[in-house]
């Protein structure tokens, strides 16, 4: 029995009105994967899951920006992706957030949260990656102070030099720098392929809403199971990876 393919997630939220758009304005159409790829594993820190499993509500009493459970089932996910990923010899590139302890670099996000510089020492520590998905000495971590992985910093010299042409792209928030993230692939003209199952955020409906816009106009939203099976379909070898980043991780910003 051939089994029931699953509507994404975004169209519990959509009215038949908007479905009809959609279609007609042509929105939406398959971009595909590219054929040298990289992953881009966006801000996956203690800041974001918390030190542990726990329901949002309490998560987010010490850690502000935390997603909560959410966030560790993308860990999961995440981590299929990254092991898949190395075996195959892709580059493999993630993010984080840094802080000065005086908090100076905080900048504008300043203006729209309320609890920006409440521990600034606490934050700077809990940027780490979380360890369940941490980096290995081929990777490279992204230093940044704003929602997109391009802004301030060398990430995309990194994809011209490596002669990438895709991105396969996870993480939090799937609103904010993920969003940030993929519009910029999106604006240097790389393929990008979000995995929903690997993306999260602290609301539900901006987490559903907002997969259903990359996948309208930036990328294509995949599953999990789809993009392994194209990281899969990939030879080893395609990289050239310049020693320094095949020896040792490398964290720039």
């Amino acid at each position: 029995m051939t089994e029931a393919v699953k509507e994404p997630l975004w169209m519990q939220y959509m009215s038949a009105r908007d479905k009809a758009v959609l279609e007609a304005s042509g929105y939406g159409a398959n971009m595909g994967f590219g054929k040298r790829p990289a992953l881009m594993i966006v801000d996956v820190s203690y800041n974001f899951v918390g030190a542990e499993p726990a329901p949002i509500l309490e998560s987010i009493k010490r850690w502000r920006n935390s997603c909560g459970e959410e966030g560790w089932a993308a860990i999961k996910v995440i981590r299929r992706l990254l092991d898949a990923c190395h075996e195959r010899e892709l580059p493999v590139f993630y993010s984080t957030n840094t802080r000065r302890p005086d908090g100076f670099d905080a900048g504008s996000w300043r203006w729209k949260n309320s609890r920006e510089l409440e521990d600034t020492e606490a934050e700077i520590g809990g940027n780490e990656i979380v360890a369940d998905i941490a980096p290995s000495p081929q990777d490279v971590v992204l230093l940044k102070t704003k929602p997109s992985a391009f802004f301030g910093t060398p990430f995309n010299s990194f994809l011209v030099d490596l002669k990438v042409d895709s991105l396969i792209v996870v993480g939090v928030s799937t609103s904010g720098c993920v969003r940030a993230t993929v519009i910029d692939a999106f604006s240097n003209n790389y393929r990008v392929a979000v995995v929903g199952e690997g993306c999260f955020d602290r609301v539900e409906l901006s987490h559903a809403i907002n997969l259903c816009d990359m996948h309208a106009k930036y990328a294509d939203v995949v599953g999990v199971e789809e993009a392994l099976a194209f990281i899969g379909s990939l030879p080893k070898g395609m990289f050239e990876l310049p020693g320094g980043l095949a020896t040792a991780k490398r964290t720039v910003g």
